[in-house]
């Protein structure tokens, strides 16, 4: 397929994809949002808290200790 064939058919694509509008079924993402786990959200601090460590950051590197 030459370049603008090609070209073309990637225009044709995003502008489906920026024109497209689903039905959206509110009360099925509201049911979602409502059953997500806050715990989630702090998944990581357990490792954050275990390994990290400011000690190594890069601005310290030219200063006098």
């Amino acid at each position: 397929m030459g370049r603008g064939r090609q070209k073309a058919k990637h225009t044709k694509v995003a502008r489906e994809l920026k024109y497209f509008s689903p039905n959206t079924d509110y009360s099925q993402l509201e049911r979602e949002l409502a059953s997500s786990n806050p715990s989630e959200e702090d998944r990581w601090a357990e490792y954050a808290d275990k390994y990290n460590d400011d000690s190594d950051d890069d601005s310290a590197e030219g200063e006098d200790k």
